[in-house]
């Protein structure tokens, strides 16, 4: 699995929507919609403490020389091609914030992450010609505040800070709600101005 298959299947859902849509992407699908953003469907993007990647990168390239300091992701070797995060680490790394039982059962039911997904590079950033809006998780392990702060100023997104892990979408749903909400109307007024 691609970063190229993530995002034609991206395509066939918008394929299936009258429009306009607004993609959100959560970590690695940050990337997926940077790409898959280009359709004349998608209205805007939402990052979610997400790969907010431009022309050429991919997100083996960013996480490849993390600063000193920085977390590094307990990510396993490689099995058939798909990658898993250490079940004994999960907790600690992606999902700090959720309860402890819950935290597990993310870390049972990971979906496999294809290796051949992190090379995918992006040909088109979406971002630079659809707004964009990004949610800063302060206390992420997986993706460093400082390089959530990064893609967010490059891609000119309107930036909300949440303090929490990487699953914030889990632990505060309704902060990544209402900035779901929020893009909706900023596309609208957009579309209407």
């Amino acid at each position: 699995i691609s970063l190229a298959d993530d995002v034609a299947v991206t395509k066939r859902v918008l394929a299936t929507h009258g429009g306009p849509v607004i993609l959100v992407g959560h970590s690695y699908g940050g990337a997926v919609i940077t790409e898959a953003g280009n359709d004349p469907k998608v209205a805007g993007l939402v990052y979610i403490t997400a790969f907010a990647l431009d022309n050429g990168e991919s997100v083996s390239a960013l996480i490849k020389d993390p600063p000193p300091g920085a977390p590094a992701p307990p990510i396993l070797p490689p099995q058939d091609g798909f990658l898993f995060l250490d079940k004994a680490k999960f907790r600690a790394s992606f999902a700090a914030d959720v309860e402890a039982e819950k935290a597990a059962f993310m870390a049972d039911s990971q979906v496999p992450w294809g290796v051949n997904a992190l090379s995918g590079t992006i040909s088109q950033a979406a971002w630079r010609t659809k707004p964009s809006w990004y949610l800063i998780v302060t206390e992420d392990k997986m993706i460093p505040p400082p390089a959530q702060h990064f893609m967010a100023k490059r891609a000119g997104s309107t930036v909300v800070e949440v303090a929490g892990g990487h699953a914030i979408y889990v632990s505060q749903p309704n902060a990544v709600a209402k900035l779901i909400e929020d893009a909706s109307k900023g596309v609208s007024k957009k579309a209407g101005s």
